[in-house]
């Protein structure tokens, strides 16, 4: 019998959610994904320590600052060797409420791949779901240069992105369920895993919305925290797994099935959000969890880019 990661692949695109480029291969991802968590993680390995090398004595004396631009698109060609796809490489996390600076970085990073010869359909750019991620990535993508928001936890940036036609979106299914966890203390139990595990409803409804109202925007959950979340999303566009998930995936024979379908997922109750920035602002603030875990993410993004950095010098 085909392994569950095998059975898997038959619904969704998988995705390796990791900069170690030398694990992936063994799984055969059609894309892969990055952040500047994973990249710090990649970096302080043994085994990528010639690369970092290279790409410092290539740059002699530029500042770490903008020498983490050069980590990161040097990995992310690495990546490319191995996934016949797409790799997502992040904007630093500091420019999240910048649009014009967001832009530019995002340019940057495209005109670097394109150096080396990478099409930027290989590329997505990672920007986080503010308000002023989207309309960057709106901007960007009217260029051909393609995004992949992230840090994202609720239906209106969802909307929001994909009344932008963004490329694709990473609801984070893990960091969602973790909130919930602690809200409901003693009161968590089994009845909120499995199909009704929150981080699992949340990307459902972002995928019925998007069906309903025939939106093109790719939907790719992310940030799992076991096997059984990734299976109840069976169907979902793409899946980014961590390699420790990937492996527990290719070793299991559990039978999968399709989970999400487009043609019996919509629901004319569904409503239109509206999507101004004012009622964007509102609706986001008036979820906490969302609130709470954006600027939670954006935050620690932004301390593991200061911790990179600080590698480099």
């Amino acid at each position: 019998m085909p392994s569950a990661l095998e059975q898997l692949k038959a619904f969704t695109t998988v995705v390796a959610d990791t900069g170690d480029f030398e694990r992936m291969r063994q799984f055969m991802p059609q894309d892969a994904t990055t952040n500047p968590s994973l990249i710090l993680k990649a970096a302080q390995q043994s085994n990528y320590q010639a690369l970092v090398d290279q790409v410092k004595a290539a740059h002699p004396g530029m500042k770490p600052a903008d020498l983490v631009d050069y980590i990161l698109v040097a990995f992310g060609l690495e990546i490319l060797k191995i996934v016949p796809g797409r790799v997502s490489t992040e904007v630093d996390a500091r420019l999240s409420f910048d649009t014009a600076a967001t832009i530019a970085k995002a340019k940057h990073l495209i005109n670097l791949y394109e150096s080396h010869g990478i099409l930027r359909d290989r590329v997505l750019i990672k920007l986080a779901g503010t308000w002023e991620g989207i309309q960057a990535a709106k901007a960007l993508e009217a260029e051909g240069i393609h995004c992949n928001m992230t840090l994202l936890f609720s239906l209106v940036q969802a909307a929001a992105c994909g009344s932008a036609n963004v490329q694709l979106i990473s609801p984070f299914v893990g960091r969602i369920t973790d909130w919930f966890k602690v809200k409901l203390a003693s009161e968590w139990n089994e009845s909120h895993t499995g199909a009704h595990d929150p981080g699992v409803l949340s990307v459902k409804r972002i995928y019925q919305y998007y069906k309903h109202f025939g939106i093109q925007t790719e939907i790719m959950g992310a940030s799992f925290r076991n096997t059984s979340q990734i299976l109840e999303l069976a169907g979902c566009d793409l899946l980014t797994i961590s390699p420790e998930l990937l492996a527990e995936l290719q070793n299991s024979e559990q039978l999968v099935m399709r989970k999400l379908i487009s043609s019996s997922d919509t629901s004319s109750e569904i409503v239109k959000l509206k999507l101004d920035e004012s009622s964007f602002r509102l609706q986001l603030n008036n979820d906490a969890m969302a609130t709470e875990k954006l600027a939670e993410g954006i935050r620690n993004f932004c301390i593991d880019t200061e911790k990179l950095e600080n590698l480099l010098s």
